[in-house]
């Protein structure tokens, strides 16, 4: 069975000691820097890096929704980013599939909160890919950062991200993520509120897109699951038939050059009954797994995006409350979610860099430690 989120991080993880009257700084063992990046399309986009301490360094774009971008354990790079990586937030990429304009990769870009999937044209409402939140700047409430000498070894971001207009959609985000100094994990609560006097569709998805060279031929993604639903796309149908090991990373593949790819939706199983559950990636030869930790009430479904082409080369295990097929097939299907007036809706979860012990809980989802 898969741990909690907390029982994993006791069994993979053991948070470093720091020996407080050997430093002045506590920056020497960990912090929170904040800078603004001042060249290329990003100029101008605020960013907070964290250094945990532990190994894990991240970078959380205040910009882009408070995402996470760049991610690294030790000297490896966790997530795949794309060619043009960041870029200033721009309300202007919200038809069709404009928003792959501005998609930076990361190793976590969220999507919604209205919408997210394919563009197309639900309750006569024209909607575009993944919606508005990566392109919606966050207003900063606090910055804690970790103070070993008092005892604080817990670090924290909190802001809030605004949705909508006059007439439209009047949604807000409250996020907080936190680490604590010494850990390699990051955990995350989003609280949506709906600051508007009507109901509002409610899609929300985590896109964590991991890249080489965690990505590598041979790696292994980690999941228990009832049921695998491919996309009628032809490259999904044939990667998650019956008899493909679909869990097992390719090298670059020629056939998905261009935009072709393999996208599933994967029901993982709840480990207890208040649905938590596990889903991940191990890579054996460089002896780490990354978990991300959630529960299946407030995400039921997992896309799992396959895209191996040269170069641009990324799987994505994305958490998500409805589907990637497009709203109105939410809507069809009975499964679209809802915002009432008034009313919100919250989300936790976490993503952890794993060890031994770790690796070896999330190949068990797979059925045993190794898979020949």
């Amino acid at each position: 069975m898969a741990k909690s989120g907390t029982e994993a991080r006791r069994a993979a993880a053991t948070i470093q000691p720091f020996d407080t009257a050997k430093f002045i700084n506590p920056a020497q063992v960990g912090s929170i820097e904040a800078y603004t990046i001042d060249d290329g399309a990003a100029r101008g986009v605020r960013a907070l890096c964290v250094n945990t301490g532990g190994g894990l360094r991240y970078r959380v774009l205040v910009d882009r929704g408070l995402d996470i971008d760049q991610a690294f354990f030790n000297q490896h790079s966790l997530a795949f980013l794309t060619h043009k990586g960041p870029s200033a937030p721009s309300q202007g990429l919200g038809r069709g599939l404009d928003w792959l304009r501005g998609f930076p990769g990361g190793l976590m870009c969220c999507c919604g909160p209205t919408n997210v999937g394919a563009p197309g044209v639900d309750a006569g409402e024209e909607i575009g890919l993944h919606g508005p939140h990566s392109n919606s700047a966050a207003t900063i409430e606090s910055v804690m950062n970790a103070d070993p000498r008092s005892g604080r070894m817990q670090m924290s971001i909190v802001g809030t991200v605004r949705y909508g207009g006059l007439y439209n959609p009047c949604i807000e985000l409250r996020r907080t993520i936190r680490s604590t100094l010494g850990s390699n994990a990051i955990e995350v609560a989003d609280e949506f509120f709906n600051v508007g006097n009507e109901a509002m569709p409610h899609a929300w998805l985590l896109h964590c897109n991991f890249g080489y060279p965690l990505v590598d031929a041979g790696a292994e993604l980690c999941f228990d699951a009832d049921k695998i639903e491919p996309t009628d796309a032809p490259a999904s149908i044939e990667r998650f038939k019956a008899g493909v090991d679909f869990k097992r990373i390719l090298g670059p593949q020629e056939s998905h050059r261009g935009p072709t790819s393999a996208v599933a939706h994967v029901y993982p199983k709840p480990i207890d009954k208040s649905g938590r559950t596990t889903v991940g990636i191990v890579n054996e030869k460089l002896g780490i797994g990354v978990a991300i930790h959630y529960n299946t009430r407030e995400f039921p479904r997992l896309a799992n995006w396959q895209h191996f082409g040269p170069h641009e080369y990324v799987t994505a295990l994305e958490p998500v409350n409805g589907g990637v097929t497009g709203r109105w097939e939410d809507r069809a299907k009975g499964r679209m979610d809802t915002i009432g007036a008034g009313q919100r809706k919250s989300y936790k979860y976490s993503i952890e860099v794993v060890g031994a012990e770790g690796i070896e809980s999330l190949l068990r989802l797979n059925g045993g430690k190794k898979r020949e």
